[in-house]
């Protein structure tokens, strides 16, 4: 299922790691109406390109925390996220969906291919959610080095 703009954000329960969950606690997304919510799923922990997106996020964190409450996401256990928000000092919280509910509810999971291989795996895309649980912007197929920039203009123009 593909989400689309002004699509009612799928709910979700789910372990959230790091940031102000510490070493985890659920997380529903329906308990974070009010604000906006920015999940950003990415394919695995501490590889190369997820980390170049995690630390330039971590490098603007104390303006983008202001924006939105944000949610990396990917299918790794929370032992995983553990060490990848240790080894890299990431401030915010990793979400956990080692049996792929919340990638599939968001149309993530994903036929891919290397090398002539193809295989499933999470599609690197973030989901801006507003105050009232509605897809409000959908970054698709995001260069990891381009995510920070990209997030941060649209979470300014719709906070203006």
């Amino acid at each position: 299922m593909s989400m689309a703009i002004g699509d009612s954000a799928p709910d979700f329960t789910a372990t959230a790691v790091g940031g102000e969950y510490g070493a985890g606690s659920e997380v529903q997304l329906k308990e974070l109406r009010g604000s906006p919510v920015v999940l950003y799923f990415y394919p695995k922990d501490d590889t190369p390109g997820c980390t170049v997106q995690a630390c330039s996020l971590r490098d603007s964190w104390s303006e983008m925390r202001g924006l939105a409450k944000i949610f990396g996401v990917s299918v790794d256990r929370g032992a995983s996220h553990e060490k990848f928000i240790a080894k890299f000092n990431l401030p915010f919280p990793l979400l956990s969906d080692p049996d792929k509910k919340i990638v599939n509810a968001y149309g993530v999971w994903v036929e891919k291919s290397m090398y002539g291989k193809k295989y499933m795996g999470t599609e690197r895309t973030t989901f801006v959610i507003d105050e009232n649980g509605r897809i409000a912007a959908i970054l698709r197929k995001v260069k990891p080095e381009e995510h920070v920039d990209l997030l941060r203009d649209t979470l300014q123009k719709r906070a203006a």
